[in-house]
């Protein structure tokens, strides 16, 4: 079998000593950049991985990245995180860091979880998903100075200019803008929208890439939770007071669906749904559908935390311009 690379083997190619790469990889801020990059080069092409067991010890870092795990809740919500979940698993990994998963079924009791995992050094950095107006798990982890990035914007008044911590997010307006415009480019003159009640931070974003697209060819909006059942009660009743509706842009798959059986049952086969998720029960009706692109997003949440080449979580400030990543997600017609 062949030797693995270590750290001398690294020190002698990039012609340093062993403590040189041992900083580049521990703590590269303190490496003079033409060092860091001829030692990252000798590992690169050695192929040589720190021993994360001692490196942790060494640190007195974790390697771990805490993330909530959501509760089952069955259907088609879900997907989205999963993938996400998944993605950034593996990314992390690349990066020698681990993920480490916990569940809260409440954001009071998310905290306390994760109260326990700083005070027991667990975790270097957290990311929080699911982020909505007056969110306090990101003021406790703003206040306790752990690193972390959201999974959903902050809700402040200004996200971009002055946001209130680090985040990633998918441009749902630009997923419901590219829906409509696709309806009003293949000669749709009444496009609907199908979305939740007005307060949802990510339903209102959605919300607003359909107005701001369908200009003269607005339809109804109508409002409906996330339901299947409802959705489908809801078009059908809406269909009927309005048959000139001929396209619906939904906010999201399971509303989709619904929106789908009615106008089936009604005999409106014609009438194209675009839902958003574009989870695989819409791919296995047929339906179009917005793509979030979540393993983007983990990639993204991941350069915010650690540096685009990074393998050390450090804190780093929520400066104008620099503390998000928006994805634009992609249309998937069917």
């Amino acid at each position: 079998m062949t030797k693995a690379p270590t750290v001398e083997d690294v020190a002698r190619v990039a012609g340093v000593s062993r403590q040189t790469v041992s900083n580049v990889v521990n703590t590269p801020g303190i490496v003079r950049e033409a060092t860091r990059i001829r030692v990252e080069a000798a590992i690169a092409e050695l192929g040589y991985r720190p021993h994360a067991a001692a490196r942790r010890l060494r640190t007195r870092r974790s390697s771990t990245i805490g993330i909530h795990l959501d509760p089952y809740a069955g259907g088609i919500a879900g997907v989205v995180l999963d993938r996400f979940v998944h993605a950034l698993t593996e990314r992390a990994s690349e990066r020698d860091m681990r993920v480490l998963l916990y569940a809260a079924r409440t954001a009071e009791e998310e905290i306390e979880r994760l109260g326990d995992l700083l005070e027991g050094g667990e975790v270097d950095a957290v990311v929080v998903t699911g982020t909505f107006h007056g969110d306090p798990r990101t003021g406790w982890l703003n206040e306790r100075g752990l690193p972390f990035v959201s999974f959903g914007r902050p809700w402040g008044e200004d996200d971009v200019a002055a946001p209130a911590h680090l985040w990633v997010d998918v441009d749902g307006a630009a997923g419901t803008r590219a829906a409509t415009e696709h309806l009003l480019s293949g000669g749709r003159g009444r496009v609907a929208f199908l979305g939740w009640p007005t307060g949802s931070g990510t339903g209102d974003e959605r919300e607003r890439g359909w107005r701001e697209s369908v200009g003269a060819a607005a339809g109804p909006r109508w409002v409906v939770e996330d339901s299947v059942a409802l959705a489908r009660d809801v078009i059908a009743e809406g269909l009927a007071r309005d048959p000139d509706v001929d396209g619906i842009v939904c906010a999201s798959d399971s509303l989709a669906i619904g929106a789908h059986l009615a106008t089936t049952v009604a005999g409106r086969a014609d009438i194209p749904v675009i839902g958003f998720d574009n989870t695989p029960a819409a791919e296995a009706l047929g339906l179009s559908s917005v793509e979030q692109l979540p393993e983007r997003v983990a990639s993204g949440a991941l350069d915010l935390l650690m540096g685009e080449e990074g393998t050390v979580v450090a804190p780093r400030p929520a400066t104008a311009g620099a503390a998000h990543r928006l994805v634009v997600p992609r249309l998937v017609v069917r």
